[in-house]
């Protein structure tokens, strides 16, 4: 196997882990966690606290972001990506051994914020450091394809997370999966995480960060440096990922809470939505990433902006129906327009910046984004669902926010023609505010 391909394999492995770490917890924070940790609150309240609990995940991530970005540019990737992997899944691990409210009181919650802080903390400085160096590594004719891979990983994370529920939720009973089956997920996180590991020792540092440091050696103050030497390419990155984070918190997890809740459907119902909607996009995010090298970067995640936007209207309408078979196919065309986002994303947002300052750059601008992305958007759409009684508020609030990321395409520069290391005009350039 290239050397190219291992680090793609161990990007891929690796990010699924922890991906897998995250989206359990965002499903049983729709599914159990406002009646285990919250339960003295009605069922409503219950779940808003249980989003709040998992929000938490995302005001680390950008705080991961910046610790691990400080020394992924500083000391290198490959040792980050080892840490990054540790935090996450020893914080996932301890989660399924918590005792709930009902055992140790206001004590439960408190724990589980504090594990689900670890998580984002460690989620926030993996996605960077992934990507970096798929791209890094990989053919410079095809970096749309090669960061992309990293991105596979959110699918199949939520696959594998979604699928250990939903096996577990069709198999127990609803007081034996409150009572133990919700630890079963947590815990075997611990036994994926020694299999991460030992793809990632394997991997070699990135030659592109090995040839800056050699010449220029690396930066002293990466946050500082990204602020002053690339304000415009920050602002662009959040600024387009926001959209692509609102539609796929809405269409992938938010879609639990309105199936069970305001259809009144079992919980497999939706969970097998997601399920074969995230089987699909392990195909469907290489090839849109493949398609922007071809006709660029902007063009594809434009596509798909407009695509999610549309369907967000037609979303809620069709799991009105509560027909299973029109639900699951409401859910694959809803994570189809996603995957065509998020296809080219992960080298559009690390091209914006120099090699030097890339993996900082990156987290930065796609962590933060996720604060105003997809921390509120379940939030936001319980309360606009429970404030007009109707999900069409809801639509509007996804087409809006993409429409935000339309516009940061607008003001972006076209980089998947530009060349691919150091610092050179493009993607290495400083993106001021006033070029």
């Amino acid at each position: 196997m290239t050397t190219s391909r291992r680090v793609i394999l161990a990007s891929l492995i690796g990010t699924s882990l922890e991906w897998y770490d995250f989206f359990l917890y965002a499903s049983a924070a729709a599914l159990v966690f406002g009646k285990l940790f919250f339960p003295t609150f009605e069922p409503l309240t219950g779940t808003l606290l249980a989003f709040a609990t998992y929000a938490v995940g995302f005001v680390a991530r950008p705080l991961g972001g910046i610790l691990f970005g400080h020394f992924g540019d500083r000391t290198g990737r490959k040792s980050v990506l080892v840490a990054t992997l540790l935090l996450m899944g020893g914080a996932t691990f301890l989660i399924g051994l918590l005792p709930t409210h009902e055992t140790i009181g206001a004590a439960a919650p408190m724990l589980l914020v504090t594990l689900r802080f670890l998580q984002g903390l460690g989620l926030g400085g993996e996605w960077g450091g992934a990507v970096v160096m798929s791209l890094e590594h990989g053919d410079p004719r095809r970096r749309g394809l090669s960061a992309s891979w990293p991105q596979v990983g959110v699918p199949a994370g939520n696959l594998l997370a979604s699928g250990v529920l939903w096996v577990l939720s069709a198999t127990l009973s609803e007081s034996s999966f409150l009572g133990w089956g919700w630890r079963i997920p947590f815990l075997l996180s611990g036994a994926l995480v020694l299999v991460g590991l030992w793809i990632r020792v394997t991997v070699t540092e990135s030659p592109a960060f090995a040839r800056i440091v050699a010449t220029d050696g690396p930066a002293r103050l990466p946050l500082i440096e990204v602020l002053r030497r690339h304000p415009r390419g920050l602002l662009v990155a959040m600024a387009a990922r926001i959209g692509t984070d609102v539609a796929f918190y809405t269409f992938s997890l938010y879609v639990l809470t309105y199936v069970t809740g305001t259809v009144g459907l079992p919980r497999t119902t939706a969970l097998t939505g997601v399920l074969v909607a995230s089987g699909l996009q392990l195909a469907l995010i290489p090839f849109f990433g493949a398609l922007s090298d071809r006709y660029g970067r902007r063009p594809v995640y434009a596509a798909g902006a407009v695509a999610a936007a549309a369907w967000s209207f037609a979303f809620f309408p069709l799991l009105d129906t509560a027909s299973t078979p029109i639900i699951v196919l409401t859910v694959v065309v809803a994570l189809a327009t996603h995957a065509a986002m998020y296809g080219p994303q992960a080298a559009f947002v690390a091209e914006l910046f120099s090699t030097r300052l890339r993996y900082s750059g990156a987290s930065m601008g796609y962590q933060i984004a996720g604060i105003f992305g997809g921390a509120l958007a379940p939030i936001i759409a319980i309360r606009l669902v429970s404030s007009t009684g109707s999900a069409f508020a809801v639509s509007v609030y996804v087409a809006a926010a993409l429409l935000l990321t339309l516009v940061a395409l607008a003001f972006a520069p076209e980089t998947s023609r530009q060349p691919a290391v150091d610092d050179e005009p493009g993607i290495a350039a400083p993106t001021s505010l006033a070029a």
